[in-house]
């Protein structure tokens, strides 16, 4: 290797997984792979002088640059070798040009569709997501869609002629709703797709808001049945989503995002493309309770199923400094006992002293290595580790602009965290100051009711039902509420 450049480059790539892009003269991706150690997989290129594949030979003469992105895990490097294989379609890549080699879902084109694993995508209006870079994982997801939100998985049924005169087993043990004997409300069977679709994409977030206003109404209406399955349903997605589910992402990551990262990373002199970025801020509630907030920007889009709020319990009063300190410790202790994906960035809402406490907690936890930047508010400088000047970007530059999407998000989400902690606050309290209504009791009646004016609202009858509370205790419940004069509405 003559470019001594390339090759001190080479020398410091990190003994980590990841995905190594080579680059020709012209900055054009030739080539897109993944690696168990970044260093090893790329140095092993240059190693011998004569390749007996002149396909292989004619690459590594072609090469001009390196670029990586750094990935916790193999099955992640698995999935952005095959997003950028996708995006750029790499003159060298064969196998993962046409992304057939890892599984999609298909929902089909029908009055009532049906879900169909395969590797071919194909244009028949059917709808694909995928590919699934994990066989379990995929599985896993699809026995979720087959306990709540199960579609028929017969073909020989279309949606179209005569209804059968019984349906088949799997509608007796509810993992069908038995479209072929007319028992399928076509709307409600819509619905379902549409949620699967959801689930599919990892919009989770979107998903369980979808649930939770059909809970809402199950609730309101006596359905406590089909309220108490909501909340399972609900229950079950979270655990899902708590896990990094290898999936491609479907839509196309546009040339803007990509140059968006990569001056960032040329800018904030990162090592590794900001392929994860997580953005973190702290909110306080009447100047007293505070809460901490992780956002996670993914190919530099919000992936809101993977926020997380903290509230704090170790500072006193106002001290955004220890707050941030706390917030960074719990989030990245929890993600270190859950093997969990390590993000390329970290960034802090605040200015050096912000950094210094998130700093600080990191190295505590051997994170010292993971990137850390604070972004200041006033006059959008970013403090570095290590630098006595900060850095100022250029105004309007794309990597101005995504660290500003990131702060701007946490910001939003910790306003908000505070806000909907205050509701649930006042709700609660209110109930709570009936005599004979503890936490307990509170909790279920707003999970049921869904805030204290869904209380009020309701029958005595209804709250009675409630376990715990009775005849009695509902209509003291009743008559506390009608004397305060009614109540906020805590959604």
């Amino acid at each position: 290797m003559e470019d001594k450049g390339l090759k001190k480059k080479i020398s410091e790539l990190p003994l980590r997984p990841g995905v190594y892009l080579f680059l020709d003269r012209n900055g054009d991706v030739i080539y897109v792979g993944k690696a168990k150690s970044l260093r090893k997989r790329v140095q092993s290129y240059f190693r011998h002088e004569g390749f007996s594949s002149p396909r292989l030979r004619k690459l590594v003469q072609s090469i001009k640059d390196i670029s990586v992105i750094r990935t916790e895990t193999e099955a992640e490097a698995l999935i952005v070798e095959a997003r950028l294989i996708k995006q750029y379609q790499p003159f060298f890549n064969i196998d993962l040009k046409m992304g057939e080699r890892y599984p999609y879902v298909k929902i089909t084109e029908e009055p009532y569709p049906r879900l169909v694993v395969t590797r071919h995508r194909e244009k028949d209006g059917a709808v694909y997501i995928g590919p699934f870079v994990s066989a379990g994982e995929l599985r896993q997801m699809l026995r979720l869609v087959e306990r709540y939100f199960p579609l028929r998985i017969c073909g020989s049924f279309s949606g179209k002629g005569q209804w059968q005169e019984r349906p088949c087993v799997r509608h007796d043990i509810g993992r069908c709703p038995a479209p072929c004997a007319g028992l399928a409300d076509p709307a409600e069977y819509r619905e379902r797709v549409a949620d699967i679709i959801l689930l599919l994409r990892g919009q989770s977030a979107d998903l369980v808001g979808r649930l939770r206003e059909r809970m809402d109404k199950a609730a309101s209406s006596l359905d406590f049945e089909t309220a108490a399955r909501l909340r399972d349903t609900i229950r079950s997605l979270w655990k899902i989503s708590r896990r990094h589910v290898s999936m491609v992402f479907s839509e196309p990551l546009d040339q803007d995002t990509w140059n968006s990262m990569v001056h960032l990373k040329e800018e904030l002199g990162l090592a590794n493309l900001p392929w994860r970025i997580e953005g973190f801020d702290v909110s306080h509630f009447s100047g007293g309770e505070t809460y901490g907030v992780c956002v996670v920007f993914e190919q530099g889009l919000p992936n809101p199923s993977l926020y997380r709020r903290y509230r704090i319990r170790t500072v006193e009063g106002i001290d955004d400094l220890r707050s941030i300190g706390e917030t960074i410790e719990r989030r990245y202790s929890r993600l270190l006992e859950e093997t969990g994906t390590l993000p390329q960035l970290i960034l802090i809402d605040g200015g050096p002293g912000q950094l210094d406490f998130a700093l600080g907690r990191l190295r505590s936890l051997g994170l010292e290595n993971v990137p850390v930047a604070a972004l200041a508010k006033r006059e959008e400088l970013v403090y570095l580790p290590g630098k006595k000047s900060p850095v100022r970007l250029k105004g309007g530059s794309m990597a101005l602009l995504l660290l500003q999407r990131v702060r701007n998000e946490s910001h939003r989400f910790a306003i908000a965290a505070n806000r909907n902690a205050g509701r649930r606050r006042m709700s609660r309290s209110e109930l709570e100051k009936i005599p004979g209504v503890g936490k307990i009791i509170s909790s279920r009646l707003l999970s049921v009711f869904g805030s204290v004016a869904g209380v009020e609202r309701a029958d005595p009858e209804e709250v009675a039902r409630i376990k715990g509370v009775g005849m009695k205790a509902a209509r003291r419940i009743m008559s506390h509420l009608s004397g305060a004069g009614g109540a906020d509405d805590g959604h």
